[in-house]
């Protein structure tokens, strides 16, 4: 079986910059960040700093030669991945396999309408509380990705190297039998946390004392449990609970991905969580109240940032 050498990241916010952080160990690995224009320069310039500790891992131009990696890990907003996809066209090869930790349903599908799915494994990251400040990004739990083909009753060759890869880096990963069932109870979680902490604007230390925050979070969750249920994925009770005993675990001062993005004025993955909700409550003839709700005040929010 190859060992797995060469890793490309694309995307180097507080999820890419932690990955490529654990990845950048010369002795073991050759680890890349792919970016242009003003973003090339800036990590050209200064590079990136996780955990107070400085990195000065290489940066490659998508326009630039260069050879196929063995591993790319995505990590963008969804919104960004239209137009950053074909930056990876000269990185991968015959025997790359590409690893999306983005948000939502959808981006292993879209990586594998342009790549081949043959390329594409499945991937979530759960119990990370990194926080992203310019270039420097700061966590207190690394959490666990958990990844693999839709089904891994026997793990293929290429989940095989990326466990092996992945242990060579000290990430912490699974591979669950039902990838899509986890796939549905990320896509869960970030419908109640982060829709909830940004309305809010509230860090995880809220949602880990207040009854009423919690029942926000809960109640947009749950309609993500209606809708999985109708299209065959097995989510209950119990995976509400199993993910209040990650919440447990995070930094009270951590925030969300999406509060974050509405503290710094960018563009959220609001269309990736309630609308992407909305989107499937509409196609199922299922009432989605609370996602729409949220829906319109994140948008609000966006148009009128402080």
């Amino acid at each position: 079986m190859k060992e797995i050498k060469n890793i490309a990241v694309l995307g180097a916010g507080a999820m890419g910059a932690f990955y490529a952080s654990k990845f950048y160990n010369p002795s073991v690995f050759s680890t890349v960040l792919v970016a242009r224009d003003q973003r090339y320069d800036l990590l050209k310039a200064d590079g990136l700093v996780v955990n107070g500790q400085h990195y000065s891992i290489p940066v490659v131009h998508p326009d630039e030669g260069a050879q196929p990696a063995d591993l790319v890990i995505v990590a963008l907003k969804n919104h960004h991945l239209p137009d950053a996809v074909h930056d990876l066209k000269n990185l991968v090869g015959g025997q790359t396999i590409l690893i999306s930790v983005m948000n939502g349903l959808d981006s292993e599908e879209y990586l594998g309408s342009v790549y081949g799915m043959d390329k594409v494994l499945y991937a979530i990251a759960v119990g990370i509380d990194a926080l992203r400040q310019g270039n420097s990004i700061t966590y207190t739990n690394p959490g666990k990705i958990y990844f693999g083909e839709s089904d891994n009753s026997v793990p293929t060759k290429r989940v095989r190297q990326v466990q092996e890869a992945f242990e060579r880096a000290g990430i912490v990963s699974e591979t669950p039998t039902d990838m899509i069932r986890m796939l549905w109870w990320k896509f869960m979680i970030n419908v109640g946390i982060n829709q909830a902490s940004a309305v809010m604007r509230v860090p995880y230390g809220v949602f880990q004392s207040s009854a009423d925050a919690q029942t926000l979070m809960e109640t947009l969750m749950r309609e993500v449990l209606i809708l999985a249920r109708h299209v065959g994925v097995n989510l209950g009770e119990g995976d509400l609970n199993d993910w209040f005993a990650v919440l447990k675990t995070l930094s009270p001062k951590g925030k969300t991905s999406m509060l974050q993005d509405i503290e710094a004025g960018r563009k959220t993955e609001v269309e990736t969580f309630a609308g992407k909700v909305v989107d499937l409550g509409k196609l199922y003839g299922i009432l989605t109240p609370a996602n729409q709700v949220v829906l319109s005040i994140i948008h609000v929010l966006e148009q009128f940032r402080t």
